[in-house]
């Protein structure tokens, strides 16, 4: 598991560099993205190149909510590819995460209108 992180000012694009986010490599995900998420308190994350994301991933993306949200801080998805949004639509998961199409909407999101 590898994630590239890009600061765009007080934000952290993170983006994934793996095919899979699942019960192999969740773990090692979270051991990464738990510091960037204490750096930062607002996080977009780009799935562009996960193409299989199970139970477990789900589970990481959301504890990684659950630390920015406890540091009212927040998580925004962007680049999700279409198997992995015909998860997130059976599970429901943008009703309580923001998807965009690309890194530049969900970075200008957490800009105030």
């Amino acid at each position: 598991m590898k994630l590239n992180v890009q600061a765009s000012g007080d934000i952290a694009v993170v983006a994934v560099q793996a095919e899979f986010l699942d019960g192999g490599n969740a773990k090692a995900f979270k051991e990464q993205i738990t510091p960037i998420c204490a750096q930062y308190q607002k996080v977009v994350l780009d799935l562009g190149q996960v193409q299989f994301v199970d139970s477990t991933g789900c589970g990481a993306i959301l504890t990684c909510l659950k630390q920015l949200s406890a540091a009212h801080g927040d998580l925004k998805l962007c680049r999700v590819t279409r198997p992995v949004q015909a998860l997130f639509d059976l599970v429901r998961i943008q009703r309580i995460l923001e998807c965009f199409p690309t890194v530049e909407e969900a970075v200008k999101s957490f800009t105030p209108a």
